[in-house]
């Protein structure tokens, strides 16, 4: 998979022309990446007394085994989101914004009887955590609903077509069957548009309930429980989710005699397998089964799990921020795996440069902006943290559509070095673009950054005839104070920066010669009394992308290469591939180090051929020396470090 620089050339050339030609139909990152999947939240609740008709939690790291939250109490308050004092059959889902959440509830105590309610509860969230809550009754809102005698088990799915949220339930009117009914949420997610429509009847025109829908392949598939004949769980597809033309299977689905009800169908997160679960009811216990194809399903009890007895309920594929919220509010249980803390940031990232701001006292990640067809981001963001483990999205502090007179794609491998100036601290970014390098500063280390105005560097060193103007990284001697720029695909320049950290030195660009292994990425950092060059070998798109190291006297080189010289390299059979282009973190007045890197996304990455070369992700192990001042080889890890105080 390797590739010569005159490739790399020729076919960033096309690209770059390609882009200009149709710069709008390049893919973009989705909203969640499904390798950020890595968890599940189970929503559901226990029984018909009152106290037991409440949402509930559990947490799975499998979708196999469930461990509940808040020693099984609710999360939420019944009697203050509901009309009724309780609620049933909780259905979730993520929005199609990737980060708002929408709950449908049955607005329903038992007690008063089965014909006993008319209304359901809209919830909506943004962490998992807080609720806003509204009550729909049926009756009440839309007129000619008189005859109306039970509304049950709500569920939401996104109407693409629509571009709403379509609410769908079942309601009995006197004198007939339960029928399955929608109408789109409003805007706030708080009401009905209009007055409910049919969705689906079955054609024996008998009872059915406990719709839940879920899309395959361009198909809606509707599971539903039949309520007269013999009782089970079938399924009926559509292309058009409103258009009332449903294609029934008229197989039961169900893998039990026991009766059923509350039919929920997940996919587990990056596999092709789909989980079909229903409420044995008779039983008071859940049953699993698998699929592939959602047709032909398997039982699966024995590799289920759970440390509670749930009712009609629903499974949300979480990431592992979501969960690490519900576990600052909730608790961590006992029996919970530890959670892996690589990567780094969720989302695709890449050639990531770490910072300690002095003036913050918080550590920053200044990636790639990844997950673009072709490497064609156009926008750099910063992401903070207090211990190296958990992140906040700072957001866009330079937009080169925006912000970049020079240049409006191809935005890459940026830096950022700290300089106290007259007392006060300030930050110089310098970053990639159309293959040039250009330079931002800014106060503060989140931005606002402001741009030069032109490009630092924009033409290749004297004497060198191909490879690229990428992947800056500046370098403060301790020894001297003087700041060095080094620069280069193919090739690695060096030039001396002057005291405004916006020019370069007149005369000061050299070349450091390095072995046939240097590609990309130089990274300089100094520990007791030598300068250690960092450089990653290989192409980007390559699993074998790797960090070589050499050592020196001086910033200027010369370099000498250890024999031994790997510094960190993917490990095929952990599913850790092209671990490169990374930076160095020193712990303030510590000689304690962590390397930051990119590796293809995990687990999809590999699967994607050259996508896996713009769909990374970033990592975080620690960097070891030995005694003699040569560098460990870094194991690279899924687990990560366990975060600094």
């Amino acid at each position: 998979m390797k590739k010569t620089h005159f490739s790399i050339v020729l076919f960033l050339l096309v690209f770059t022309f390609s882009q200009a030609q149709n710069n709008n139909t390049k893919a973009t990152p989705p909203v969640i990446a499904e390798k950020d999947l890595t968890a599940y939240l189970f929503v559901y609740f226990t029984g018909n007394k009152v106290e037991e008709e409440a949402v509930r939690y559990a947490i799975s790291a499998d979708g196999y085994h469930y461990y509940h939250l808040n020693n099984n109490k609710p999360v939420i308050d019944s009697k203050v989101i509901s009309s009724t004092g309780g609620v049933r059959d909780p259905h979730i889902l993520r929005g199609d914004d990737g980060k708002t959440f929408y709950m449908v509830l049955t607005d329903m105590t038992s007690s008063k009887g089965w014909d006993s309610n008319r209304a359901m509860v809209l919830l909506k969230s943004t962490d998992l955590v807080n609720w806003k809550s509204s009550i729909v009754n049926i009756q009440t809102a839309f007129p000619g609903n008189e005859n109306l005698k039970r509304v049950w088990a709500p569920q939401t799915i996104y109407d693409a077509k629509a571009g709403k949220y379509l609410i769908y339930f079942s309601l009995q009117y006197a004198g007939g069957p339960d029928k399955i009914y929608y109408a789109y949420a409003n805007k706030d997610f708080t009401g009905l548009e209009s007055t409910p429509k049919l969705l689906f009847v079955p054609k024996s025109e008998r009872a059915c309930i406990d719709g839940d829908i879920i899309e395959k392949d361009g198909i809606y598939h509707l599971f539903y429980k039949t309520e007269t004949e013999k009782a089970g769980i079938k399924v009926a597809t559509t292309t058009d989710l409103t258009s009332g033309n449903w294609t029934e299977n008229d197989n039961y689905l169900q893998q039990t005699k026991d009766g059923v009800e509350g039919s929920s169908v997940f996919k587990l997160n990056n596999s092709e397998d789909y989980i079909l679960m229903y409420d044995v009811y008779t039983k008071g216990r859940y049953q699993f089964t698998k699929s592939k194809d959602l047709e032909n399903f398997t039982v699966i009890d024995n590799d289920i799990s759970m440390d509670f007895n749930p009712r009609h309920g629903t499974i949300l594929p979480i990431t592992r921020s979501e969960l690490k919220k519900l576990i600052a509010k909730w608790g961590m249980p006992d029996k919970f795996p530890k959670i892996n803390n690589n990567p780094v940031l969720e989302g695709y990232y890449a050639d990531p440069e770490i910072l300690y701001s002095n003036k913050t006292k918080k550590y920053y990640i200044y990636p790639t902006s990844d997950g673009f067809d072709g490497w064609s981001g156009n926008y750099f963001k910063t992401f903070s943290s207090d211990n190296l483990i958990d992140w906040k999205d700072e957001g866009i502090i330079v937009d080169l559509r925006k912000d970049v007179a020079w240049a409006n794609r191809n935005a890459w491998a940026p830096c950022i070095v700290e300089k106290k100036i007259k007392g006060k601290y300030k930050y110089f970014y310098y970053f990639t673009a159309a293959q040039k390098i250009g330079v931002a500063s800014s106060d503060n280390p989140n931005g606002p950054f402001t741009d030069s105005g032109k490009a630092l560097v924009g033409t290749r060193p004297d004497g060198v005839k191909g490879g690229q103007e990428i992947d800056p990284d500046v370098f403060t001697d301790p020894k001297t104070g003087k700041s060095y720029l080094y620069w280069g695909n193919g090739y690695m320049a060096v030039a001396e920066l002057n005291a405004d950290m916006l020019s370069i030195k007149e005369g000061s660009t050299k070349l450091i010669q390095v072995d046939k292994t240097f590609r990309e990425g130089t990274y300089v950092i100094y520990r007791k009394g030598t300068y250690y060059f960092l450089w990653s070998e290989d192409d980007t798109r390559s699993p074998n992308y790797k960090v070589r190291y050499g050592t020196s006297k001086s910033p200027l080189g010369p370099i000498e290469i250890p024999a031994n010289n790997i510094v960190i390299q993917g490990i095929p059979d952990q599913g850790i591939y092209a671990t490169g282009h990374n930076s160095v973190l020193q712990i303030p007045d510590k000689d304690e180090w962590y390397i930051t890197y990119h590796r293809f996304s995990y687990p999809t990455g590999i699967k994607m051929g050259d996508a896996g070369g713009f769909h990374r992700e970033v990592c975080i192990d620690k960097l070891e020396f030995n005694p003699d001042g040569s560098i460990k080889q870094v194991t690279p890890t899924h687990s990560g470090i366990d975060g600094i105080k």
